[in-house]
């Protein structure tokens, strides 16, 4: 919770909070604690993939895998005011887009080791997802303050960050957060 109130305080313009090896009670648990933090520095809180969990802890903010965006009804959806799926082709960012969502994440972008075995799709490939869709784009895979001017250039929104904010050895993120060279 330390590390998450660190990211808070920078004020990025939110927290996708994905968790894949928590049960749904744990889940939940969790989540209650990072809106906390979220909500004490106005920070948007977006839980994901636990639909159900969501709604009983009132989100306004979804993420979600495309196949459990595509099994959700119109009424499941109304509970969200922010709805976000995970896209890895253009055909996929258009049928979220379809689907109702209200910004896309589009990568992996560069390498990184958190797919060390697949290509990245680069900088051309998100281009042609910010080209064929009108909902915000986020670059997802292997950002850093290094690349992020190529991100923007090519119509993304912004991006996601994840190893950078959890793995600073200083502890100080504050220089990932507002996209400057870490030391």
């Amino acid at each position: 919770m330390s590390r998450i109130e660190k990211i808070a305080a920078c004020a990025p313009a939110g927290i996708i909070l994905r968790e894949k090896d928590l049960t749904g009670e744990e889940y939940k648990l969790l989540a209650e604690q990072v809106m906390e933090i979220c909500k004490k520095y106005e920070v948007s809180c977006v839980l994901h993939s636990f639909i159900k969990e969501a709604r009983e802890l009132r989100s306004e903010a979804i993420h979600l895998p495309l196949p459990v965006l595509r099994g959700m009804t119109k009424e499941d959806k109304a509970d969200f005011k922010i709805i976000g799926a995970s896209c890895h082709s253009v055909d996929d960012a258009v049928e979220a887009e379809t689907l109702g969502c209200t910004y896309i994440t589009a990568g992996h972008i560069f390498a990184t080791d958190c797919k060390k075995n697949l290509p990245p799709r680069g900088i051309g490939f998100l281009k042609m997802v910010c080209e064929n869709v009108s909902v915000p784009v986020y670059a997802i895979g292997g950002i850093n303050s290094g690349n992020m001017e190529s991100v923007r250039n090519a119509g993304a929104k912004g991006a996601c960050i994840m190893s950078g904010l959890m793995c600073c050895e200083s502890g100080d993120i504050r220089p990932v957060v507002l996209g400057k060279q870490v030391k």
